[in-house]
C-alpha cells in the first residue's frame, strides 16, 4: 500500500517515487533538487495512479519545456479512429501530453483507451464532457453534476483535468462593464459563465473545490487551472478581467498545495508580442512560481491558415521568460477541426519554440543536437543531418525531390557548386576547387 497519496505529498515526506526518479534522469537534474521544486509546487509530474502506460514527465520553467496536443471528436468530425491517428502522430513527434477536448459521442471509451495505452500525459476539459455524459443542457446541470465527472475522469486516469475555478458572478458584472472586444473566448469559461447567468448559482468549480481538491489528492490528479478571461485578441490582453482571475487562481494555487494537489495555471491566449514576458512575470509572482500552461500565446490576429506560426513566435518568447508548457496551435485554429496534417504543422511549430526556449534558457544539454547538426552540415552528410532534424522525413523528402542534376553527394540544388560549406572544406584542405 502506497504510504503517499501525490507526487507532491512524495516529495514532501522524502519518498524518490518512480516518475521523480525518471523525471530526474529525463532532466539530468539531482533527484533531490527535483524533489524539492515538486515539495513547492515549481514543478508538476501529472501522473495519475491509474495511468499504467504513461511515461512520466515533469512540467517547470526549470525543465525542457514540454508541448500538449489538443485533439477529440466534434459533432461534425467525430471519427475516433482519426483522431487515435493524431495521438500516433503527436506522441511519434515528441509531444509530451494529448489533451482530448471532445465534444460529441461516447467519450469515456476514447479516454480510456488513451490512458490504457498512451504513454503521454493525458488531459481532459470535464465541463465539455458533462453535458455529452449526461445528455441534458446546460442549465438542468446541478453543481454536484459537475463534481461527479470530475471523479469519473479522474476515475479513468487522466493526469490533468482543465477546471474554470477562477471566475465568479462577479465576473458576470464585469464582462458586461468592460466591454471586451471578445469577451469569453475559453470554451470552457463560456459554458460556465452561461450556466452561472442561467442558473443564478456561483461557479460550481469554485463552490465545491475543496471536493475537488479531495478527488484530485485521492487519484494524483494535477489541476489546471484554466483561464476562462483569457484574451481573446491582442485588444483585450493584459486587461483587468484577465489579471483578476490570476489573483483568483493564485489563492485557489495555495489552497490546492495544502491539500498536496500539483497545480498547472493556464495563461493567454493572444498578446502583443511586447507583452509576453510582462504576462509571464506576473503569472510566476501571483501563482507562486506554480508551472505555467500557455496556449501560444499569438502574437497578431490576422494570420487564420498560419496561426501554428503566430503562437511559435510567441510561445518561444514566452517559454523563454518563464513559461513551462506549450499548448500548440494548428493552421486550423479559428477555421476548423483539426486534421493529421494540421496536427503535425502544429506539434512542429511548438517543438521549435520549445527547443528554441531551452537553449535560450541555457537548459542542459539542449543545444547537443544543433552542435551535432552544425558538424554534419559542415561535412556535407546529408543523413546525419536528417538524423537530427525535427522532421527528418520532410527533410528528406524536400531534398530528394530537387536534386541537383551532378553528384548529388555534396551540393544541394539552391548552390550546386558554389556552395559555401563545399568551396570552404576544399580550401582549407588545400584542394582545387571546381566551380563550372
Amino acid at each position: 500500500m502506497s504510504n503517499y497519496t501525490t507526487q507532491m505529498d512524495a516529495a514532501r515526506k522524502g519518498i524518490v517515487t518512480p516518475e521523480i526518479e525518471k523525471v530526474a534522469k529525463k532532466e539530468k537534474m539531482d533527484v533531490d533538487k527535483l524533489m524539492e521544486l515538486v515539495a513547492s509546487g515549481k514543478v508538476a509530474i501529472p501522473a495519475n495512479k491509474h495511468h499504467k502506460s504513461l511515461d512520466a514527465e515533469g512540467v517547470g520553467s526549470m525543465l525542457r519545456t514540454k508541448i500538449n496536443v489538443n485533439l477529440g471528436v466534434s459533432r461534425d468530425c467525430k471519427d475516433y479512429d482519426v483522431e487515435m491517428q493524431k495521438v500516433m502522430s503527436a506522441v511519434k513527434l515528441g509531444a509530451e501530453a494529448i489533451m482530448d477536448l471532445s465534444s460529441h459521442g461516447n467519450t469515456q471509451p476514447f479516454r480510456q483507451k488513451l490512458t490504457s495505452e498512451c504513454p503521454a500525459m493525458i488531459g481532459t476539459v470535464p465541463v465539455y464532457d458533462s453535458v455529452i455524459h449526461y445528455q441534458r443542457d446546460l442549465a438542468t446541470l446541478t453543481a454536484q453534476d459537475f463534481v461527479d465527472v470530475v471523479r469519473l475522469h479522474a476515475e479513468d486516469g487522466v493526469d490533468f483535468v482543465t477546471l474554470h475555478c477562477g471566475i465568479t458572478r462577479k465576473t458576470i458584472d464585469q464582462i458586461k462593464k468592460h466591454k471586451r472586444k471578445m469577451n469569453i473566448v475559453s470554451r470552457g469559461g463560456s459554458l460556465v459563465f452561461a450556466w452561472m447567468c442561467m442558473t443564478g448559482e456561483e461557479n460550481p468549480f469554485y463552490e465545491h473545490y475543496d471536493e475537488i481538491l479531495e478527488i484530485c489528492e485521492e487519484h494524483d490528479v494535477t489541476i489546471s487551472l484554466g483561464d476562462a478571461c483569457r484574451p481573446g485578441c491582442l485588444a483585450d490582453a493584459t486587461d483587468v478581467c484577465q489579471i483578476e482571475e490570476l489573483v483568483r487562481l493564485g489563492e485557489l494555487t495555495k489552497r490546492a498545495w495544502d491539500h498536496n494537489v500539483q497545480v498547472m495555471v493556464e495563461g493567454p491566449g493572444h498578446v502583443p508580442l511586447d507583452q509576453v514576458a510582462a504576462n509571464m512575470k506576473v503569472q510566476q509572482s501571483i501563482c507562486m512560481g506554480a508551472p505555467f500552461y500557455v496556449l501560444g500565446p499569438l502574437v497578431t490576429d490576422i494570420a487564420p491558415g498560419y496561426d501554428h506560426i503566430t503562437a511559435a513566435i510567441g510561445g518561444a518568447v514566452a517559454a523563454m521568460n518563464g513559461a513551462a508548457f506549450l499548448c500548440y496551435v494548428t493552421p486550423a485554429e479559428h477555421l476548423a477541426l483539426p486534421n493529421v496534417e494540421d496536427t503535425k504543422q502544429g506539434i512542429i511549430a511548438s517543438k521549435i519554440a520549445a527547443h528554441a526556449a531551452d537553449i535560450a534558457k541555457g537548459i542542459p544539454g539542449a543545444r547537443d543536437i544543433d552542435d551535432k547538426m552544425a558538424d554534419a552540415r559542415r561535412a556535407l552528410d546529408w543523413d546525419a543531418q536528417f538524423a537530427c532534424a525535427l522532421d527528418p522525413e520532410t527533410a528528406k523528402a524536400i531534398r530528394d525531390d530537387r536534386l541537383p542534376e551532378d553528384d548529388h553527394s555534396e551540393a544541394c540544388s539552391m548552390c550546386g557548386k558554389f556552395c559555401a560549406v563545399r568551396s570552404m572544406n576544399k580550401a582549407l584542405a588545400g584542394e582545387y576547387i571546381d566551380i563550372l
